[in-house]
């Protein structure tokens, strides 16, 4: 039996968090709502270095005593997401709580008009970024005795969709690959949990989504589905909030639809 002696359920006061995606939409709100909780070192990450500093400034903006640090680089490459870490262990300090928030850069298209040159990318740009991620940070939560990873998939991963061939390949990767490292990481005291959304109010992506095309046509079916309302980026960044915080101490390896009720998976 495991001596709960060993585990540390780290206060947010004693944690540093570290946000991939986290100039934008969900990551950006998490952002926010962790510092309003008490989280006082924030690493965010993305490819943009002018909306990293404005991320920046909005977050300071609420939450004037959190220390915020704006890391500029892609996460899907392995040298990036080496040197992301290492920047964030040098600006931020200990990284207790990894939220990968990464935005895909693909809409929904039919597996037969989908370029076969699309496919690898596609994968790629979606998986890599939260397993590269979780491979650098798990070591340095293992050494801390504790923390807590939350993966951002989508729907698609639990529900056969006409246009996510792909994407739902990718994003069921993203589940199985959480749900074991949950598996696999707990005798360490990190507990690991992921989001599956459909869509997400305001987002980058849902506005490239809901533009125009299959997917315009896909989304425009799943809006009266969310009979809820369709969620918005402070709704999953509650929730990530609440998986990260101690209350949710005991919970790890849970896959959890925010949907508004589009499903009930």
């Amino acid at each position: 039996m495991t001596s709960s002696a060993k585990i540390v359920v780290h206060s947010f006061a004693d944690s540093g968090a570290l946000i991939t995606g986290g100039t934008s939409g969900v990551g950006l709100a998490t952002a926010i709502q962790l510092a309003q909780a008490g989280v006082r070192r924030i690493g965010l990450v993305g490819r943009n270095t002018e909306r990293g500093e404005a991320a920046r400034q909005a977050l300071l903006a609420v939450a004037p005593q959190t220390q915020v640090a704006f890391i500029q680089g892609d996460a899907n490459e392995v040298s990036q997401a080496q040197r992301i870490v290492a920047q964030a262990q040098a600006d931020v300090g200990s990284i207790d709580i990894l939220v990968n928030a990464t935005i895909g850069l693909y809409t929904p298209e039919p597996l037969d008009k989908t370029p076969i040159e699309d496919i690898g990318p596609i994968m790629l740009q979606t998986v890599m970024a939260p397993m590269l991620m979780c491979r650098l940070v798990l070591p340095l939560m293992r050494e801390r005795k504790g923390g807590v990873i939350v993966n951002i998939a989508s729907d698609a991963a639990k529900v056969p969709t006409p246009g996510e061939t792909i994407i739902g390949a990718a994003m069921s990767a993203i589940v199985i690959f959480s749900r074991t490292l949950a598996m696999e990481a707990k005798r360490f005291g990190v507990r690991v949990n992921v989001l599956t959304p459909s869509l997400i109010e305001g987002t980058p992506t849902a506005k490239r989504n809901q533009a125009s095309g299959f997917s315009a046509k896909l989304f425009e079916k799943i809006v009266p589905m969310a009979h809820l309302g369709v969620a918005k980026p402070e709704d999953l960044a509650a929730l990530i909030v609440f998986l990260a915080s101690p209350a949710a101490g005991r919970l790890t390896g849970q896959t959890i639809s925010v949907n508004g009720g589009v499903s009930a998976g």
